[in-house]
């Protein structure tokens, strides 16, 4: 909760991985709030007066999955939206705004988006969710402390630093400094 927080503000990228896990987690208690609060997240709390908020914030999280029918597989319709938000603003780095810096970073990613897309199940994804499925594919690997060829982790680099210039701008055009007509 406190760390979703956080992300979200400072790096909307981050946010999205971080709530990808999270649905993950909870779908592996079967979205039973009392044993993921007792098994996961009560042994991570290190300030005791934080459990409400917590429970709460579960809690929330758990009722949309279900509202959702993402029970099993998706995403949180909040994320799905800021994805829409970071394909729009993709779009417009690229044809409007004319970023060439942006415009480098996607010609560099491009293809081991399309390689990407091509070996898994996401055929219907823009670019940028694949990406970030891309990287969240890393996090599992790591997490399962799988091994990743140098041939691979060039690919989720270069889509890492892409999402990254992409959450910058993002962040830049929801408090207004963005200037779309300067590159």
């Amino acid at each position: 909760m406190l760390i979703a927080n956080q992300k979200q503000q400072e790096n909307i990228a981050e946010y999205i991985l971080y709530m990808y896990q999270v649905e993950d987690v909870v779908r592996a208690y079967n979205l039973d709030l009392d044993r993921l609060m007792q098994e996961f997240v009560g042994p991570q709390i290190t300030n005791p007066s934080f459990t409400l908020q917590y429970h709460k914030w579960y809690a929330d999280i758990i009722s949309q999955m279900k509202a959702q029918r993402i029970e099993k597989t998706g995403h949180l319709n909040e994320l799905k939206d800021i994805l829409i938000e970071l394909s729009y603003l993709h779009n417009t780095l690229i044809n409007l705004a004319d970023d060439h810096k942006y415009k480098g970073l996607f010609s560099s990613a491009l293809s081991f988006i399309n390689e990407f897309k091509e070996k898994s199940n996401l055929k219907d994804k823009n670019e940028i969710e694949i990406a970030f499925h891309a990287l969240y594919m890393k996090l599992l690997m790591r997490l399962k402390k799988q091994e990743i060829s140098s041939a691979t982790e060039e690919a989720f680099d270069s889509m890492r630093i892409l999402l990254a210039y992409l959450a910058k701008a993002y962040h830049q055009m929801k408090n207004g400094s963005m200037d779309f007509l300067k590159n």
